[in-house]
């Protein structure tokens, strides 16, 4: 019997099969997470540095991150590049007003991807999730160009995290903000559950 052949065997045993396949999938998928985990960090670490002493964008940058990981908890999604666009979705505001003296969505859609994918490559991302995390960062204001889910829970998270930092609405309004700009149920129940609490306290 050739060397392998005895640990196939021993993992196709029914028996003892299932329990390592088990095992072997648990360690692969915490190895996973762990790398996920180092990838975020990086990033969240290089978004730091670019906004330097901003904390109102550091802290919006964050809070979008929040509401994203809850969207695609219960719509779906790849998290690897939600979370990367999330994090560095504004990341080219300070270069356009460097450049511009704007803030205006349109120069963060043209400043941020080239700034983005700089800290991609920095950190080793592969270009497949660059390129997409990059597109996500030029459209991020301009909904309708990009049918995707990935880029549908970056919209909704930083669409939440602007109506936290808004006046409050009205209660009959709800529906209509609600149903224009979110399509994800999760994304849905999150808004109508902020807005409501924005009602509430303004009553």
């Amino acid at each position: 019997m050739e060397p392998a052949l005895p640990i196939l065997k021993s993992i196709l045993d029914v028996s003892s099969g299932v329990p390592m396949l088990n095992s072997v999938w648990e360690t692969f998928r915490r190895s996973k997470e762990k790398r996920r985990d180092f990838f975020r960090d990086r990033i969240a670490s290089e978004m730091r540095k670019v906004f330097g002493k901003d904390r109102k964008r550091i802290n919006h940058a964050n809070r979008v991150v929040r509401f994203a990981e809850e969207i695609f908890h219960g719509e779906g999604g790849d998290p690897t590049v939600v979370i990367a666009a999330s994090y560095l979705h504004d990341i080219g505001i300070r270069e356009a007003e460097r450049k511009y003296n704007s803030t205006a969505g349109n120069y963060q859609e043209l400043e941020g991807p080239p700034i983005a994918r700089n800290i991609l490559e920095k950190i080793g991302a592969d270009r497949e999730m660059i390129d997409e995390v990059c597109d996500l960062i030029a459209h991020h204001h301009s909904p309708g160009h990009i049918q995707t889910l990935n880029f549908q829970i970056l919209w909704e998270a930083d669409s939440l995290v602007n109506l936290e930092e808004a006046t409050g609405k009205e209660q009959e309004k709800i529906n209509e903000v609600v149903e224009v700009n979110f399509k994800t149920s999760t994304g849905r129940d999150l808004a109508k559950a902020l807005l409501l609490d924005k009602v509430n306290n303004h009553a």
